[in-house]
Order: C-alpha cells, then sequence, then structure tokens
C-alpha cells in the first residue's frame, strides 16, 4: 500500500507541477473551433487564473511564472459535457428497484451508500474521460450536498444538478427518504416543490411527465405547466422527460426549455414548429432504453471503453442474474427482454429519424446519456451515445457542437464554457488526432485542462489494485479477451499454488483462455468473497459453464506497477 500511496502523490505533483496555478501557455497547437466548424494551426493559447485570456497565431508574450506546453500541431477542443447523468444511480443492476426489484439480495440503501461513497471515483471517471462538464437532471436533496462537496476540487467536472423530480407519477421503491422522485397531485404541490429546492440554488427544475396507461396526458397538464411557470418566476429553467409526442408538445407548449430525452413516436411539422418557436434544447439519449434490455436480456453488449473507463464495480454487477438464485422471475425478466428488443431496435430507427429530422430544422441538440441507469455506465457510456448520433446522420462537427457548446447552452453558462474564447473557463482537451474529422478521435487524449489546471488522463483515478482484479473478471464473463488481458502486465506468471508454474506472458494467456471462451458460452464466475491487502487481491470464486458441479476456486492477483504481475491459482 505504501508504494501505491508513494506512486499515487508522484503521478498527482507531476500534474500539479504542469501549471500549479491555472498560468500557462500552450504554443503551436491546432484550434479546434466549434462554432465557426473551423480547424486553426499554429494557435498560441495563453491561461491565466483558469481562464482562457490570449488565442494568438503570433507569438505571445507571458508572464515569467507562466508553464510552456509545446503542442507540436496537436489538437485543443473543448472540454465535453455530458447534459443528462444521474449521480444517485450506479449504471448497475440494483440501482433501479423500480425496474428490477432485487432488494432481497442487495438492500436499496446499500446500493444508495455504494453511490454516495464512490462518488469522487465516478466524477474523476468523467473527467479522466474528457467530460468537463456534467449536468444531473435529478435526484435526493442530497445531490446538493454532493455539488457543494465537489465544487472547488479541479480533479473532478463541473456539476450542475437539480434535485428531486416534479412527478406525475411515484415509483413504490422510492417512497423513501430524500426520495429522487416526488408524486404532486395538484398545481400548488408542484409549486411548492419548486420552492422547496430554492435554498439549494437549483441550476434548473427537472419533471418527469409520465402518462400511464388509462391516462390521458392533458389530464396533468396543469401541473406541468405550473412547475415550469413557478420555476421560471425565480429564473429557473425547467427539463422535462416527456417521451410520447404528445407529451413533448404539451411540455414544450407549456414553456419547457429542455427535452431531456428522445420522442418514441415518428415526430411532425408541428413538434419541430414548437421547437423552434420556443427554443428547446433537444437531448437524444439514444441509448439508455436498449441497455436495460440487455442487462436484463443477459446479452450484455459492452464496449472496450466500458471496461476499462467505468467503474469495475458498477459494470461486474450486471452479470449478477446468471448466479442469483431467484431463477423463475429472472427468467421472466429474459424472456420479456429477449421479446421486446426487436421492438426497441425500431424505435431505435424511429429515434435516429427523428433525431436527423431536428439537426436538419437546425435545433439545439445537446449531447447526453441518462448515465447511472441500469446499464448505462457513468463515463464509457458517452462515447457510444456519440456513436449513435453518427449513425443517425449528425456530422463530426455537428457531434462536437453538441457535446460542447450545445451543452453550455442547456442552462444558458455558454459564456463561460463550451467554446474556446478569450474570457472563458479553460476547461480544455489535448488531442493527438483531429475530432473534426473523425468522433473517434476524442479518445485520443493527451491531456485534460480543468479551471486551468493540466492533468495526463491517467493521473486523474490510477487504477486500484481491486480496479484491475475486477476489470479482468467482468471481461472473463464477458468473454472478451482484450478486456481480460488489459490489466496484465506483459510478463504476467501463473501458478498452481504456491509455486507451479503453469504459463508465463499475455501470449500465454490469450493463447489458453481465448479457446475456453470460445468453447464455453455459458461461462460465469461469481465473486464469492474478496479480500485485499495492499497489492494482492484474494477472490475466492465460483465458476459454472463447464458442466456438471460449478468448480470452487480462489485466485490470488498480485499486483506491480499498475498491472497484474502474479496469479496463483487455488483449487
Amino acid at each position: 500500500m505504501h508504494r501505491f500511496y508513494t506512486l499515487l502523490c508522484f503521478c498527482l505533483w507531476n500534474v500539479v507541477l504542469i501549471a500549479q496555478d491555472g498560468n500557462l501557455l500552450l504554443e503551436g497547437g491546432t484550434l479546434v473551433d466549434v462554432e465557426s466548424k473551423t480547424v486553426r494551426p499554429n494557435t498560441n493559447i495563453l491561461i491565466e487564473n483558469g481562464r482562457i485570456s490570449t488565442i494568438s497565431r503570433q507569438a505571445i508574450t507571458a508572464p515569467t511564472n507562466v508553464k510552456r506546453i509545446s503542442l507540436n500541431g496537436q489538437f485543443i477542443m473543448p472540454g465535453l459535457v455530458d447534459a443528462h447523468i444521474h449521480l444517485f444511480q450506479s449504471g448497475g443492476l440494483y440501482t433501479r428497484p423500480d425496474a428490477i426489484d432485487l432488494r432481497e439480495f442487495h438492500p436499496y440503501e446499500k446500493e444508495r451508500k455504494w453511490v454516495r461513497d464512490n462518488a469522487e471515483q465516478i466524477l474523476k471517471r468523467y473527467l479522466r474521460a474528457g467530460i468537463t462538464t456534467v449536468i444531473d437532471v435529478g435526484g435526493p436533496l442530497a445531490n446538493y450536498e454532493l455539488r457543494d462537496q465537489f465544487k472547488e476540487d479541479d480533479s473532478t467536472p463541473n456539476i450542475w444538478l437539480t434535485g428531486p423530480l416534479v412527478s406525475t407519477y411515484q415509483p413504490a421503491a422510492f417512497q423513501i427518504d430524500d426520495p429522487p422522485i416526488i408524486k404532486v397531485k395538484n398545481a400548488e404541490e408542484a409549486k411548492a416543490i419548486v420552492r422547496k429546492q430554492l435554498p439549494y440554488k437549483p441550476d434548473l427544475i427537472k419533471i418527469w411527465y409520465i402518462v400511464r396507461r388509462g391516462e390521458d396526458a392533458a389530464t396533468n397538464y396543469n401541473l406541468v405547466k405550473a412547475t415550469i411557470d413557478e420555476s421560471h418566476k425565480h429564473g429557473l429553467k425547467v427539463a422535462v422527460h416527456a417521451t410520447q409526442l404528445n407529451t413533448a408538445k404539451l411540455a414544450v407548449k407549456a414553456g419547457a426549455d429542455i427535452l431531456v430525452h428522445s420522442v418514441d413516436d415518428p415526430i411532425d411539422r408541428a413538434f419541430i414548429n414548437l421547437l423552434q418557436q420556443n427554443n428547446t434544447v433537444y437531448i437524444p439519449t439514444l441509448v439508455v432504453s436498449r441497455k436495460y434490455l440487455e442487462v436484463f436480456g443477459q446479452n450484455n453488449d459492452l464496449s472496450y471503453e466500458d471496461f476499462t473507463m467505468s467503474d469495475p464495480t458498477a459494470l461486474g454487477s450486471l452479470f449478477d442474474l446468471k448466479h442469483l438464485p431467484k431463477k423463475e422471475f429472472i427468467a421472466t425478466y429474459k424472456q420479456r427482454a429477449t421479446q421486446r428488443m426487436a421492438n426497441t431496435k425500431a424505435q431505435d430507427r424511429v429515434r435516429k429519424n427523428n433525431l436527423k429530422q431536428v439537426a436538419a430544422a437546425g435545433i439545439t441538440i445537446a449531447t447526453g446519456t441518462d448515465a447511472g441507469n441500469i446499464g448505462t455506465l457513468h463515463a464509457s457510456s458517452y462515447l457510444r451515445e456519440l456513436f449513435d448520433m453518427r449513425m443517425a446522420g449528425m456530422d463530426n462537427f455537428s457531434i462536437l457542437q453538441a457535446s460542447t457548446i450545445n451543452g453550455a447552452k442547456v442552462l444558458g453558462r455558454e459564456k463561460d464554457v463550451g467554446s474556446i474564447k478569450e474570457g472563458k473557463i479553460a476547461d480544455l482537451l489535448i488531442l493527438t488526432t483531429n475530432p473534426a474529422e473523425n468522433i473517434d478521435h476524442i479518445q485520443d487524449l493527451e491531456y485534460v485542462i480543468k479551471n486551468g489546471q493540466v492533468y495526463d488522463p491517467q493521473d486523474i483515478l490510477p487504477d486500484s489494485p481491486v480496479d484491475l482484479a475486477q476489470r479482468q473478471l467482468n471481461a472473463y464473463n464477458a468473454r472478451n479477451i482484450e478486456a481480460f488481458l488489459e490489466p496484465y502486465s506483459d510478463n504476467v506468471e501463473l501458478y498452481r499454488f504456491p509455486d507451479q508454474l503453469m504459463g508465463k506472458g499475455r501470449a500465454f494467456m490469450r493463447s489458453t483462455y481465448s479457446q475456453m471462451f470460445k468453447n464455453t458460452p455459458e461461462l460465469h464466475c461469481e465473486l464469492v468473497n474478496r479480500i485485499v491487502q495492499g497489492d494482492t487481491v484474494i477472490d475466492r470464486e465460483r465458476v459454472t459453464g463447464f458442466g456438471g458441479k460449478p468448480l470452487e476456486a480462489t485466485a490470488i492477483y498480485k499486483i506491480k506497477d499498475g498491472k497484474i504481475a502474479k496469479v496463483y491459482f487455488i483449487q
């Protein structure tokens, strides 16, 4: 543990040395201007006290205490904005008991505590991915404490948020202390919920406009209108969850500033006209609904970035349906999810076609993931959202705008963040490749600059021994060989305890495990117990999928230099 702590301090000290005062000169970079949709080479940027003071293609005379970084043509773009997340949710299996009730195996209070305890790591994962601002569009009042806790921390993103959703419906699972969703019965109750949040200084107000079977959308229109009017009275913008065309139209008619989801029905010209007339921001959230079905159907489609960027514990829980004992209940969810997937694919096409029409009409589109929902993992889901926006027909620069300046416009913060202009806060990314040519290139991060402080992305949140052990376990359960090998050192040694060498090196592991993954489609490893001692992780495991009786085993992982260096197996 002492070695890991020393390494962590060394990394962070190096980062601070680059620009500890927020005074920085970036020389010879290629500026990606998201507002004009141009790329300008040979650009110099002076940052003073955390803000951009000068942008010039000529040499800049800088103060003597400035730190200089020569970029040699590397690309400078604004930090990314995820305009729709939920920090009270983990992205794991147990985070929405109203969607699947597994509280007998994992109490909801335990889930809520895990999210609170791991909030800093979740936020750092966003910054490590180049996301310098997140907008939390609904959660418990405790969210405000979270925002205040990290307000001055430049190693986490800007947090803009609201508290409990003003709703026309409250799931029974959320009838708890400090609920994330509150049902209101009349206009006065709706106004009261808005006023209750005012002392906390919310950045916006959120409405959950749900029409249940047998109800009419117009029935609750007065509640929506009253909430919006009361919010606007206090200078607050309002975001609305309204996924049906009729509810979305009524929400915009009532004055909604932001629609936080795609409309699931084919849109019409009247809807587009409403968006244009009211300057409503449209956040597509293309991925979130199908991720629920992937998890419930036990058919997780996880990217390499999910394995390497997201929280490993939250991701790992997505495989738990394979070993939880409530077999009939879980089988019913799996069957329903499989049946609904075809309909969801059709809805995906509708959402993408709607987005194409909205983009063509010049509506302000902002990128948002709805991260925190089951299967939509914090930080890593952002890339999948961008790729779906591209599949809908948006070009690279339009996606970049949606992910930067338009994200700032969601709450009217474009004077401070979202683009690279003199006077703006220095929330920037340095990339080795051009994101205007290919949106995939936003992964090629050299530096993240937050409020003028410069970070190597890997130093923002170094991998812990538990992270490494859990990541390889997750990839094992997904039978993903590349993600499985990633946490291991090139010269890893595998032993049968105590000292019988079974094999050495990634090449040996690739050969051995690739074949096993291919030939064992029902392979699953359940983590029964874990002990962590310094740089050693000891996992007691139960492996199924080979037929017959489960295999009970213990694996001892030895970590060195940020990778798994040795593994000892006991059977």
